[in-house]
């Protein structure tokens, strides 16, 4: 890719882009990078787009909107399973602590659905603390799908050029909110945009208020590296989520890692009535 079609990311927001493969028709799988190890670089540029796409950039925004909307509508009628990874590097480069914990839906007698935790490891970890339905809780739930129909007069989408990701060919646009509020945070990054289907097929960026970057105290995980696969052959749901970042100690840093995946994802059963999907105009839990 030439450095007219790589992304511009305001401020010091750093760009990751992992490998993805995508089957040639619209119900093919996106496979998330095998391991939490798969190997990523950091591109920056302010150079403007050189070639313009072969469709106008509203309709392109507007398409793959309506489709964000359909996806964010049907979500909360599937069940999945759900593993969080906290770890913690040493100066080898391997890991030094971790933490998992993998939850499930479930519906209880009377219908209701929730998360229920089905494996839970000891923690290992030396620097990231772990509080009784903190950060890890809201880090979890950030919303998958910011940038719905409703949502897009909050923001500046602007196409900054394309990029072949494995055997995607993607439109690739800018998000910048257009004016920061202090009761919801809304999200500032880069989304990949398949060409032929005009469906978002992964994310980067993080989610901003008027007040800085959002994110629990206890964590530093800011900015999100989000793959989708596809489900029951017209979905397309986060299954792999990742964010790199450091704990500050005095006199050294420590390379910190946040890996969430969704498997097993499934419709809940017909007499099942699903939780309401998800307000993205909401505020991000923090602290």
């Amino acid at each position: 890719m030439n450095s007219a079609a790589k992304v511009l990311l305001a401020g010091s927001l750093a760009l990751f882009c992992g490998a993805m493969v995508r089957a040639q028709d619209s119900n093919g799988p996106l496979t998330p990078p095998p391991t939490e190890d798969h190997n990523v670089h950091r591109v920056t540029t302010t150079d403007p787009a050189a070639v313009p796409p072969a469709l106008p950039p509203a309709e392109i925004v507007k398409a793959f909107a309506e489709k964000e909307d359909l996806y964010l509508r049907v979500r909360a009628g599937f069940g999945y399973k759900k593993t969080v990874k906290l770890t913690e590097f040493g100066k080898d480069g391997q890991p030094s602590g971790e933490y998992q914990i993998v939850t499930a839906t479930t519906v209880d007698s009377d219908g209701r659905v929730y998360e229920k935790t089905v494996e839970k490891s000891q923690s290992s970890l030396h620097y990231m603390e772990l509080l009784p339905g903190g950060g890890l809780a809201a880090l979890a739930k950030l919303p998958a799908y910011p940038l719905v129909s409703s949502q897009l007069k909050k923001y500046d989408l602007r196409y900054v050029g394309d990029e072949k990701v494995d055997e995607i060919d993607c439109y690739i646009f800018n998000a910048k909110p257009k004016l920061l509020e202090r009761a919801n945070a809304l999200f500032q990054g880069v989304v990949w945009v398949d060409k032929q289907y005009l469906e978002v097929v992964k994310t980067y960026g993080k989610w901003v208020n008027d007040l800085g970057d959002v994110h629990p105290k206890e964590f530093p995980f800011v900015n999100f590296e989000t793959y989708r696969e596809n489900v029951d052959g017209k979905y397309w749901f986060p299954n792999y989520s990742r964010s790199d970042d450091f704990v500050h100690l005095k006199e050294e840093s420590i390379p910190v890692r946040l890996v969430i995946k969704w498997t097993d994802i499934k419709p809940l059963s017909a007499n099942v009535a699903p939780p309401a999907a998800p307000d993205p105009a909401a505020k991000p839990k923090q602290p």
